[in-house]
């Protein structure tokens, strides 16, 4: 197989991206936060979660800052992982960021067409 000059894995990309830019950082977290109750993405959250945490110091540290064990933070953070509140709100700290509470947005009233007008016959 030929390798791509100057391509990257989109792992490494993702990290860069996260690292450089803060706001992409807490919406990407937003995201995935928001996600986590869909079954059919909880995976790609929980690992969204994961690169977030390699993005803020490597998930060792992150899970020596948040008090949790590294096998631990690997296992919550996995695609099949069922992290606690506990887990999530510390590793959420140990970024710098705290969790909280929003309304959810509203979603735009369904609009109907407009039936055409009968002609009397």
């Amino acid at each position: 197989m030929r390798k791509l000059v100057g391509a990257s894995p989109h792992h490494e990309w993702e990290i860069k991206e996260l690292q450089k830019d803060r706001e992409f950082a807490l919406e990407y977290l937003k995201l995935a936060l928001e996600s986590l109750d869909d079954p059919e993405n909880r995976g790609a959250s929980l690992l969204m979660l994961r690169a977030l945490a390699e993005a803020y110091g490597g998930l060792a540290e992150v899970a020596a800052r948040a008090g949790i064990s590294r096998e631990s933070l690997y296992r919550a953070l996995s695609p099949k992982g069922n992290p606690t509140m506990k887990t999530l709100i510390a590793v959420v700290n140990s970024m710098g960021l705290r969790l909280s509470v929003v309304e959810p947005r509203k979603k735009p009233a369904k609009r109907t067409k407009a039936r055409p007008a009968r002609k009397a016959a």
